[in-house]
């Protein structure tokens, strides 16, 4: 198939699971972008009860907001193309690595369990890996992964999966759940910047309508 050269080139959204004792960090480039994003946004306000009723309007921190889209990978191409991987494996890495970001390692695992078996008390619960959501160069926000339903739909002769869909349930850390010192807290504080920004953006093009009689805002 050929495009026309003025053909914009489309941006992937993405995962990228960061785990500092890994240099190899979890990539889950989308091989298509889903068709819609569904966001869901709850003001963080006081607890609604007596003693709040003088700063009804008072904010406690941003919004929790929850992500939650489905995500289509298909081998199909890359089988017809003869792609080794595909064609031994199909697409079961990549579902692996999207599944791996909510596994604690392994390693850990044994090592906690030894601790146990040799009578050590002190067993610390493993870290997930600093978890990205990306959907353009505007939208590059911290996550945790609440969950996600895999529905496999096609397989190989291997019953390795060829054809998936992955509907994700992602929830946004803002800088209400993360430490100072943690990368994705001035990450969510620059993409609240942004978020200002186009607001201002929106509100001076707002105005000019009232201004001429053509407000049509919302």
């Amino acid at each position: 198939m050929s495009f026309s050269p003025e053909t914009p080139k489309v941006l992937r959204g993405a995962i990228v699971g960061i785990d500092p004792t890994n240099p190899l960090a979890s990539v889950i480039v989308f091989q298509y972008n889903p068709d819609t994003l569904t966001r869901t946004l709850t003001a963080l306000t006081g607890g609604g009860g007596q003693q709040d009723r003088s700063q009804p309007l008072r904010l406690q921190g941003a919004p929790t907001e929850e992500i939650s889209a489905d995500v289509e990978i298909d081998a199909t191409d890359q089988l017809e193309k003869g792609d080794a991987l595909a064609t031994t494996l199909g697409i079961y890495p990549q579902l692996s690595a999207l599944e791996m970001l909510i596994y604690p390692k392994s390693t850990v695992v044994i090592a906690n369990t030894i601790k146990l078996t040799l009578g050590m008390a002190e067993v610390i619960a493993p870290e997930a890996p600093l978890t990205l959501f990306i959907w353009g160069v505007k939208r590059i926000l911290p996550v945790r992964l609440s969950g996600f339903t895999i529905t496999e739909e096609a397989f190989d002769v291997n019953l390795n999966p060829i054809r998936a869909k992955v509907s994700l349930r992602l929830r946004v850390l803002n800088y209400n759940d993360l430490p100072v010192t943690n990368p994705g807290y001035p990450l969510f504080l620059a993409h609240q910047v942004v978020k200002e920004a186009m607001a201002t953006i929106s509100s001076v093009g707002a105005i000019g309508s009232v201004a001429t009689g053509g407000a049509n805002l919302i």
